[in-house]
């Protein structure tokens, strides 16, 4: 019987497979995090096309809330009629340019595809003669096989159709964010803790005012380099100096890399006519980026962002590495984010600091 009664006596003490144990909802609560980061860094990696895509859009909405913002300084209207007046504004002077140079352009980018093509069969064969260049069947080996490593990594971006999707998808989301940004900007406060979203909400506003700074020197870049690199080289008879010109525009977007791709392609498209003119190309492209670098530039980061040329190409370098052509384009706008939501990071320390040693002093005056 008292086998019995202790068989059936009762336990009260909770079981460690229990979530009542302090023990067990600890180590719970532990590994639930680290799973959830697993997860979470598992799903960046496969969804990293589309949260570059989402970005740019972001970018995009930055360019149009810019604009409608600098026209609210004139104009005292809705956001939605700024916001209309930008998009007609961009719409109109986007068509008006292809409509205009479209058939020029055209016949330029066929023009500049041959002439590319002879003078990089040129300078190969040379290179070849010299004994420094393998031979043709080689080299075409080689190509093809850097370009089905990099094909695999963004095959689906490279397709003309998946591109004008991709444009298409970046116009659309950009123009719906720019529309209420204020009700995306909520809603990512809403999903931070409540003790955070005042200093979340104040580092989202200094990141938003971070790249419509950056957008606006870029722009001025684009505009400026553009402009004078295709007077330049009309001046100089180098062929194709309106699509030159457009193409140092686009690439100006990029520094760096940009232009330095500007470059090779004014100096072969230079020497197809000539030695002349490819001299005149060279003095054109030497002069337009010292201006770009040490007068542009140093004006455009004192009043937007200065990020550090060698921090500028690597970041480049990596986001070409990893995400192809497109985090190629936006390395420059994510390493503008990152450094500022660092440097807010690092003035939020030195502001509780000086709270510190404020309240330390005056602590100490309390007690003499």
């Amino acid at each position: 019987m008292a086998e019995d009664a202790r068989v059936t006596t009762r336990v009260d003490e909770a079981s460690p497979v229990e979530m009542r144990d302090p023990f067990v909802r600890k180590e719970t609560k532990r590994a639930s995090i680290w799973l959830g980061l697993a997860c979470l860094i598992a799903l960046a990696i496969v969804l990293v096309q589309p949260l570059l895509l989402i970005f740019a859009a972001i970018v995009f909405a930055s360019l149009l809330d810019g604009g409608v913002r600098l026209l609210g300084r004139v104009l005292p209207i809705g956001r939605g009629w700024r916001l209309l007046i930008v998009v007609v504004c961009v719409a109109a002077f986007l068509i008006g340019t292809f409509y205009l140079t479209g058939v020029q352009v055209t016949e330029q980018a066929t023009q500049l595809r041959s002439t590319l093509e002879q003078q990089a069969t040129r300078f190969t064969s040379f290179l070849a003669t010299q004994g420094l260049m393998p031979g043709a069947s080689d080299v075409n080996g080689i190509v093809k096989e850097a370009l089905g490593s990099v094909g695999r990594v963004t095959s689906w971006v490279g397709t003309a159709i998946g591109a004008l999707t991709s444009l298409f998808m970046i116009l659309v989301l950009g123009l719906f964010i720019a529309m209420d940004p204020g009700t995306y900007s909520r809603g990512l406060q809403w999903m931070v803790p409540i003790d955070l979203r005042d200093e979340f909400a104040r580092t989202m506003a200094k990141m938003g005012d971070t790249m419509r700074r950056l957008l606006a020197g870029r722009l001025l870049g684009m505009a400026v380099e553009g402009i004078a690199t295709g007077i330049a080289l009309a001046i100089g008879g180098v062929p194709m100096a309106m699509l030159l010109g457009i193409i140092a525009g686009i690439l100006a977007f990029i520094p760096n890399i940009g232009a330095i791709v500007t470059g090779v392609l004014m100096v072969a498209v230079g020497f197809s006519a000539g030695v002349d003119t490819g001299y005149w190309a060279i003095g054109t492209y030497l002069v337009v980026q010292t201006i770009d670098g040490y007068v542009i530039v140093p004006m455009v980061a004192k009043r937007t962002v200065d990020l550090p040329p060698a921090l500028t190409l690597g970041a480049q370098i990596l986001a070409s590495a990893l995400f192809g052509i497109l985090g190629l384009a936006l390395a420059d706008p994510m390493t503008a984010m990152l450094k500022t939501a660092l440097e807010r990071r690092s003035d939020r320390e030195d502001e509780k600091a000086a709270e510190d040693a404020k309240g330390d002093a005056a602590g100490a005056a309390g007690a003499t």
